[in-house]
């Protein structure tokens, strides 16, 4: 994964550690379910104009390697897999479908995941090829969100990645017909069969899976506030404009 090794300049470091508030009364019983009545409060580093790049991507990358390890004097605390994020899809109609998946690569022209070209997500990406992806980090009380259009890595970088890929999950991505209906029983005997057929042998990457990059043109960072008055900067860029385009930068109400 491409990452920087630490903080760059361009991002606020203060010595308040980020926190969340959280309100012991929660949620409330009633006869249909249940209310959430939380009101937490959130305390995050400031995020400034001062503080920003031109691009976000180098933005986003430093954060990143600030949620996987955190120096001690960023005040900043380990986020639990950072790298999970939220995917939202939708068919050539528009009805969406999102669901959480795992960032493999953030490099110069976007965010990498890799799946099923057959399993729902593959099949509307390549109906309808936008995406929006979302980041939460409870711990530092950050979020980014991000939307672009989505294309295929390349071959030889589907391949790279699915041979670093540990033996059993390149075995199930022979056995699993991704997001299709399948029987109690009938998932065991697929991994059986892949593992006969490849023992011994390298486990090869399917034609039917590979890698997705979402080549954003909106870019935005959140850092959580008390009173909900949270520091909401966006870059934006046209869609025309690919990865080497300009981004415009503007602050968002909370």
């Amino acid at each position: 994964m491409a990452t920087t090794a630490g903080p760059t300049p361009s991002d606020p470091v203060t010595a308040q550690r980020p926190t969340t508030v959280m309100d012991p009364t929660a949620t409330v019983s009633t006869a249909s379910g249940v209310k959430l009545t939380a009101h937490n409060q959130y305390k995050a580093s400031r995020l400034l104009s001062t503080d920003l790049p031109t691009d976000p991507l180098p933005l986003f990358r430093s954060w990143l390697a600030q949620a996987l390890n955190p120096s001690p004097e960023s005040g900043l605390p380990k986020v639990r897999e950072p790298e999970a994020m939220a995917l939202s899809t939708a068919t050539a109609s528009g009805i969406p479908s999102a669901r959480v998946v795992l960032l493999k690569e953030v490099d110069s022209q976007g965010f990498v995941f890799f799946t099923n070209y057959n399993s729902r997500k593959g099949l509307e990406l390549i109906a309808n090829p936008y995406a929006a992806l979302a980041f939460y980090w409870r711990e530092s009380s950050r979020q980014i969100r991000v939307v672009g259009r989505a294309e295929k890595v390349s071959r030889a970088e589907s391949e790279a990645y699915f041979a670093t890929r540990p033996r059993g999950s390149q075995l199930g991505a022979w056995a699993s017909t991704q997001s299709s209906d399948i029987d109690e029983d009938a998932l065991p005997e697929h991994v059986a069969a892949a593992e006969a057929r490849f023992e011994g042998k390298d486990v090869p990457c399917p034609d039917h899976w590979g890698g997705f990059r979402i080549v954003p043109f909106e870019v935005e960072f959140w850092a959580g506030q008390p009173s909900r008055l949270h520091d909401r900067f966006r870059f934006s860029r046209p869609e025309a404009a690919g990865p080497g385009g300009e981004w415009a930068v503007s602050r968002l109400s909370p």
